[in-house]
């Protein structure tokens, strides 16, 4: 139930800076989906995020697979890090937690800076829970307006009705996850390799596309090493 309201957060690569993550690694946008395009992005990607409209197509898909997995199963790593949203508006934010907490391994923070803080604090807590946190983390709520007003032409309402929504994929042990906090669990897709990871990431957001041919409200950013 989502308590709280931020203002929309466009694809905004700043903030990352902003949260005290250092330059080591960068989100740029992948301009297509074809081979050619996909060898300008600078490698090893790390985690994808892909921004897209909420139609009723994707909502009927989302129940069907949600049951599907509910029915069969599926395995999921314990080192995935994942949280719920409860925060309207804050998708741009929860999808770039999931990126940088499951690849703290390859990342720097700056001391004692606000997402390092949340991350090491939350790292225990149940996906519930780190919402939770999250509602009451000012830093975070700070960096993320200032980012979504810096990021837009037109200072966005906090009673704007927001269609496009934000989710990240990781590989974790070698497997392809989909993380979105407006789902009850993490999504497994299946294998995938450091090498493979670009590729069979932008696979899945194909999916997504061709689920609303008519939409061109789609973008995919990678969190890449610089």
């Amino acid at each position: 139930m989502e308590s709280q309201r931020w203002l929309p957060l466009e694809s905004n690569p700043d903030f990352t800076r902003q949260l005290g993550v250092l330059p080591s690694w960068q989100f740029g946008d992948v301009f297509g989906m074809d081979p050619e395009l996909l060898s300008m992005v600078p490698r090893p990607v790390c985690s994808i995020l892909l921004l897209f409209p909420v139609t009723e197509k994707y909502g009927t898909f989302r129940q069907e697979e949600e049951s599907k997995i509910k029915s069969m199963g599926q395995e999921v790593s314990p080192q995935v890090y994942f949280m719920k949203q409860t925060i309207s508006n804050a998708c741009g934010t929860v999808g770039l937690i999931h990126a940088l907490a499951n690849n703290q391994d390859k990342l720097e923070f700056e001391a004692n800076s606000a997402i390092k803080q949340f991350l090491d604090r939350s790292s225990d807590m149940t996906p519930e829970e780190k919402a939770k946190y999250l509602e009451k983390d000012e830093s975070i709520r700070v960096t993320h307006e200032s980012s979504a007003q810096e990021g837009q032409t037109e200072t966005p309402s906090l009673d704007e009705k927001v269609d496009l929504h934000f989710i990240t994929f990781v590989n974790i042990d070698g497997h392809l996850y989909e993380l979105d906090g407006r789902k009850p669990f993490p999504i497994n897709h299946g294998q995938t390799s450091t090498d493979t990871f670009l590729e069979d990431a932008v696979e899945i957001c194909k999916k997504f596309m061709e689920r609303d041919p008519g939409e061109l409200r789609f973008t995919v950013v990678a969190l890449s090493k610089a």
